[in-house]
């Protein structure tokens, strides 16, 4: 078994040779080994240093991962740096709940956009951190050097838990840095990152949403597209250039290096290159989980968020308040909601679950004789069979139950939080803060409305064995809209003045009775207890024995193909993927181009749909062709396409030349080939950007905040 374990080190070590033409997401410190030489022949004109360098800046020295307080190594999505003066972009997209927290009915921010024309008039964002990459470090050899023969799954998680703590430990000990070590090549290998992370960003500026988010859900994932997904945002720092918290007295941060502006932007054919921390793919999962997922958890899943997304737009449409307390939320639900049915689509189209099988057939005949691979493909089918009603009642308590109606979530985690005060307390001002922040975006009919359906679905498509029991009950005898009604009558959850007059009134374990009787905390409990004794327990075993499963599948494939490279999925870490600017085929007849321009705004136009409606300063510009130094051919670019691999966390991402200059701002992925997160298929996955010199013409001309431009470098 000791010798297994070093033949899989060794193994994982050996990434050489072909892969499909622009896949993969790699690391930075490897580049010079495995991609450099094959950049350099599609086009790149740096090194390998002046992307990856410890020793002097390089172009890693620019880019953000953009995170929360609490989970820094979590990057919900990348920005980078563009001057000296630590000024960021990054999408509208990423920035929209901070766009959407500073806005009122009376500064609409959302709706008109926002301009610091001052640096004093630049917004704070509590919680968000701004992480910059020091380096990274390959610490396999101290992690598997601790791996013994007959470890179980639980002792080698414990293990590598004790390892990787001590390395981060050491890593950072006497500076304020951190570090974070994550497996890659499902744990077979580990890296380990160092940060240095600024915990005050400010928003400097956005677009309205006609411009940064214009053709909305029904654009969102789709090509062509002719949204500004763009927002500015900018790291400050104590006097010492280092991260200190959020003080009137910080200063702009001064970074090592930034990136260049190419005012030309780019054209069909060209050298693509993205930077940043895309979050998850998984490439190499089986035909079993493939087909559970594109036959139970996909569709479940899609027709949950269905419900919701219809109460919502309603809501949205019905009353401009409705929409500004709304919108964030109907974008984070709609998001994924419309992947999974792209992912779906993606999937059957190109017959994923058939090439998986092929690959397993290959791999079982390989595998005989060849222990532990002989067993690996029939133990795969065993654990799938069992985790199917499993993953289904998690769908259904996850989306339905505990993220269905926000009351219920709400009810759950405020009084977790309550829980800690004593008779002798007073109620703390965080927490009414936290109260005043829900309520202010918060709708009782709608949520109503929501708690309704999710109830309903809930009952209609699970056995009764998989249903909470506050669940079932709410399915008898009255039906669910006396029950819903009775519910938001008789929580205090369900309005801030009640709420706050029992938080003043009742104290330590009385409170505590009094809340823990509450429906909405009723309800939460119900599912999650449900989901904690009922679910986890033995859909963890599942998840040790794939953990396992995967780690041997994934050495054992690279046995058989020594021929293929092999990249790492993503995991929230910085990675290099690059391809080149190209249009593409969807379905036979058509062809899309790579790019799109103003004129196709003007074409989208509708004003009887939000989503559609354009600025009338933006429709002004066009008809009187003040473009400035923006266009081309006449006309102003607006985003592009390329077959850069690319994922979640990837938004806000550089998209850079073969120079290394900023041509772009990563978005989105186009909706025939979204299913890239499982299999890449070059002749249709691409990512699409917003142009840079569409940004540039937006700041200059509609917004006037030519000082932000004065303060870029930029490359004719």
């Amino acid at each position: 078994m000791q010798k297994r374990i070093g033949m899989i080190w060794t193994v994982v070590l050996l990434l050489h040779l072909t892969c499909k033409a622009d896949e993969g997401m790699w690391i930075p410190l490897l580049l010079k080994k495995y991609n450099i030489e094959e950049m350099q022949r599609q086009g790149f004109r740096l090194t390998a240093e002046d992307v990856y360098d410890i020793n002097r800046a390089s172009l890693k020295d620019a880019v953000i991962g953009l995170g929360r307080e609490g989970r820094p190594f979590f990057h919900f999505c990348t920005a980078e740096l563009i001057s000296r003066e630590g000024l960021l972009i990054t999408n509208h997209h990423c920035a929209y709940s901070l766009i959407q927290a500073h806005s009122t009915l009376t500064d609409n921010y959302l709706e008109h956009g926002f301009w610091a024309y001052d640096r004093a008039d630049e917004l704070e964002n509590p919680g968000i951190t701004a992480s910059i990459l020091v380096r990274i470090e390959d610490v396999t050899p101290q992690i598997a050097g601790a791996l013994t023969a007959g470890m179980d799954e639980a002792e080698r998680t414990k293990t590598v838990a004790d390892i990787s703590r001590k390395l981060e430990e050491e890593a950072v000990k006497g500076t304020d840095l951190q570090a974070n070590v994550k497996p890659y090549f499902n744990g077979n290998q580990y890296f380990m990152s160092v940060f240095r992370i600024y915990r005050d960003v400010r928003l400097v500026g956005a677009p309205p949403s006609a411009i940064g988010k214009f053709g909305g859900d029904t654009d969102n994932w789709s090509w062509p597209r002719h949204t500004g997904d763009f927002a500015f945002l900018r790291i400050y720092a104590g006097q010492d250039n280092e991260p200190a918290p959020y003080s009137p007295e910080n200063v702009p941060y001064r970074p090592a290096t930034h990136f260049k502006i190419a005012t030309q932007g780019a054209k069909e054919g060209d050298f693509t290159f993205v930077f940043g921390y895309p979050a998850t793919t998984r490439e190499y999962l089986t035909s079993f989980a493939i087909e559970q997922l594109v036959e139970v958890e996909n569709p479940h899943r899609t027709a949950i968020r269905t419900a919701k997304l219809n109460i919502i737009n309603q809501a949205m449409n019905s009353d401009p308040l409705l929409r500004l307390k709304y919108s964030a939320k109907a974008a984070g639900v709609a998001n994924t909601w419309k992947k999974w049915q792209g992912e779906t689509k993606g999937l059957l189209r190109f017959g994923t679950v058939e090439q998986k099988r092929r690959l397993e057939a290959r791999f079982r005949t390989w595998a005989t004789g060849r222990t532990p691979y002989d067993s690996v493909v029939d133990r795969y089918r065993a654990v799938y069979q069992k985790r199917k009603e499993l993953v289904l009642a998690d769908a259904y308590a996850q989306e339905a139950g505990l993220g269905g109606a926000e009351i219920v979530s709400f009810a759950r985690s405020l009084t977790g939080r309550l829980a800690e005060i004593t008779e002798n307390d007073l109620l703390p001002e965080a927490i009414r803060q936290t109260i005043r922040t829900f309520f202010k975006d918060y709708d009782v009919a709608t949520d109503r409305k929501i708690l309704e359906e999710m109830l309903k679905l809930y009952n209609l498509q699970l056995p009764d064995e998989w249903k909470p029991e506050a669940v079932a009950e709410a399915g008898k005898n009255s039906g669910y809209h006396l029950y819903t009604e009775q519910f938001f009558h008789q929580s205090v959850f369900a309005d801030s003045t009640r709420l706050l007059a029992c938080l003043d009134r009742w104290k330590g374990t009385a409170l505590q009775e009094k809340l823990k009787k509450d429906p909405a905390y009723l309800l939460a409990a119900s599912v999650a207890d449900f989901r904690l004794l009922r679910i986890n327990p033995p859909l963890q075993e599942i998840e040790r024995q794939l953990r396992e499963l995967d780690r041997v599948w994934l050495t054992g494939l690279m046995e058989m193909q020594p021929e293929k490279r092999f990249y790492a999925d993503a995991n929230s870490t910085l990675r290099v993927a690059y391809g080149k600017i190209g249009g593409y085929s969807p379905a036979d007849g058509i062809f899309y181009k790579p790019f799109t321009t103003l004129s196709g705004i003007l074409e989208k136009e509708n004003p009887a749909i939000y989503d559609y409606q354009v600025p009338q300063k933006l429709k002004e510009l066009y008809r009187s062709k003040d473009f400035g130094p923006y266009a081309q051919d006449g006309e102003v670019p607006v985003c592009f396409i390329a077959s850069n691999h690319t994922t979640g966390g990837n938004s806000g991402s550089p998209v850079l030349n073969a120079d290394g200059h900023l041509i772009g701002v990563n978005f989105d992925r186009a909706w025939d080939g979204v299913m890239s997160d499982l299999q890449y298929e070059p002749s249709i996955c691409r990512n699409i950007s917003v142009d840079i010199r569409y940004i540039l013409f937006i700041v200059d001309k509609l917004a006037g905040a030519g000082h932000l431009i004065r303060e870029m470098e930029l490359i004719e």
